[in-house]
């Protein structure tokens, strides 16, 4: 029974300890790659502050920074609860143990008493030959063998349980240890997220006496944006009328096979009910191809990679205020390295390549689905071909001097949030 309960223990503990492992992991995972995507805005950011005058992708930049440090010291603080709580889990498996040991220690004790006054053969015989019949006496042989066997395992438990004792108290220290370096990195963090709102104050500051340069540069955006959402508009919507003529094709060529039927046999043509109006989605995935797409696509939710492999977001999906200004974002941006390769997100046929203010955008139709890439300085692709996940469809080109890609998600014709569907 003993060592059942030993067992089971130690087993919890194993399991607990490969969960905090594993959470732990993913925490640092996270971090690391924050990081990096902090350094990626720095290095951006160098290239921004080249010139004397402020510009909309300086500002994007720092604002980019500020949001991955304070989800970086968010990620810290939740390695430090986690590793409060393993300290704290870990303290009562200590004094678990230290209790455990204490008590195996006094059973042993009494034991090696008893075999003291037991200790040479006489004794034994004497406590043998002292049953009242035969099955008392060879009980008493069994005990005295099964008493033996019994001391060596408890000294065995008694060694187990010092060696886990002295692994858990070694674990122990090096989760004190790791909270110590979280609390300086913690304290580093916000020292440089300190200084980087500074930084950004500062920009404000500046921006405040380059006003109307940077009214016009917001206009002259808001202009380029709203003539690559007319492109990605007129786009879909031909793709819809296209589709939508196919369907109604269709129906009329059952209707005039039918009627054909109908005379051949000397019987009343089939009097054909009025089809019911079917919605953008019905005719986009009409076939079952493009069904079992759009299903695939549908269950990726959460998980599709990112359209960039290495980069960050620097625009976030929907209506915003920058600075005086109201911008509404059809759907992200990254920042991504120079000459980053832009890639599918997931499997799909390329419905255009269209070039657009000096850059291409790709439209790329996955079932109903569309994604949409802009910005692009040149595309690796055309109308037609079939592409695959994560397959490179294009170079990313630069805005203000950074490498900065824009990413829609629409279903139909209706902009969904991208940051929902890609995975971090």
């Amino acid at each position: 029974m003993k060592l059942n309960k030993l067992f089971l223990s130690l087993l919890f503990v194993a399991l607990c300890t490969s969960v905090f492992a594993q959470t732990t992991k993913e925490l640092t995972r996270k971090k690391e790659a924050l990081q990096r995507e902090i350094e990626l805005a720095e290095k951006n950011l160098k290239k921004t502050t080249n010139g004397k005058r402020l510009t909309v992708g300086e500002i994007n930049t720092i604002k980019a920074q500020v949001r991955l440090m304070q989800e970086k010291i968010s990620t810290i603080n939740s390695e430090m609860k986690n590793l409060d709580n393993q300290i704290t889990e870990n303290t009562g498996k200590v004094h678990n143990l230290q209790t455990r040991l204490s008590d195996l220690k006094k059973e042993y004790a009494g034991m090696i008493r008893f075999a003291q006054r037991n200790k040479n053969s006489y004794d034994k015989m004497m406590f043998i030959f002292a049953a009242k019949d035969f099955n008392q006496a060879y009980k008493r042989i069994k005990y005295l063998q099964q008493f033996g066997q019994y001391r060596k395992k408890q000294a065995a438990y008694i060694q187990g349980t010092e060696k886990d004792l002295n692994n858990k108290i070694v674990v122990l220290d090096k989760d004190l240890k790791q909270k110590n370096n979280l609390l300086k990195e913690q304290v580093n963090e916000k020292s440089k997220l300190d200084k980087k709102k500074g930084e950004q104050t500062m920009v404000l500051n500046q921006l405040s006496k380059q006003e109307k340069q940077f009214s016009q540069d917001i206009q002259r955006k808001k202009q380029q944006q709203a003539a690559i959402q007319r492109q990605i508009t007129a786009e879909i919507n031909r793709i819809i009328a296209i589709e939508r003529k196919k369907e109604e094709d269709r129906l009329k060529e059952e209707a005039r096979l039918a009627a054909a039927r109908a005379k051949t046999e000397n019987r009343p043509a089939p009097v054909v009910a009025a089809a019911k109006p079917r919605t953008t989605s019905e005719i986009l995935r009409a076939t079952p191809e493009a069904a079992k797409l759009s299903s695939a696509f549908e269950s990726n939710k959460g998980s599709l990679p990112a359209p960039v492999a290495t980069g960050y977001i620097s625009t976030r999906y929907g209506a915003g205020k920058f600075e005086q200004a109201t911008i509404n974002e059809e759907g992200i941006k990254y920042h991504t390295n120079e000459d980053a390769p832009a890639r599918a997100v997931f499997n799909g046929t390329v419905r255009s390549v269209t070039p657009v203010q000096g850059r291409f955008v790709v439209l790329i139709k996955h079932g109903e689905y569309f994604t949409v890439y802009y910005n692009l300085k040149s595309a690796s692709v055309k109308a037609g071909d079939n592409v695959s996940t994560k397959e490179t469809i294009g170079i990313v080109g630069n805005t203000d001097g950074v490498p900065e890609l824009g990413f829609q998600l629409i279903r139909g014709a209706n902009h969904l949030n991208p940051e929902s569907w890609i995975a971090r």
